[in-house]
């Protein structure tokens, strides 16, 4: 089977969901901006699971470039959960009783 319809399907999700993702971004309003944001992050638990199963795959397949990007795609994802995870424990501190 030809990789390059299903890279071509693959690009055309990523455009779709990039230009979906900026229409509904942009009519946030600030003061919830933070709040959704960081919650949202805290859902790139499920890139991290993904990449792991990617990863795992590839190990087994002996696919070196498709285990890196899976390390990657780890390593990216568990930073973004880390900080979504901190800034909403900074937000939260400030409505705190001092």
């Amino acid at each position: 089977m030809d990789s390059m319809p299903i890279m071509l399907v693959g690009l055309y999700v990523f455009i779709l969901a990039t230009l979906a993702g900026k229409e509904v971004i942009t009519k946030v309003p600030p003061t919830l901006h933070t709040p959704l944001m960081s919650g949202a992050n805290a859902i790139s638990g499920i890139a991290i699971i993904g990449g792991l199963v990617i990863s795992a795959k590839a190990g087994m397949a002996d696919e070196p470039i498709v285990a890196i990007l899976g390390l990657i795609a780890i390593i990216f994802a568990t930073i973004n959960v880390v900080g979504g995870f901190m800034v909403t424990d900074r937000m939260l501190e400030m409505f705190k009783k001092k």
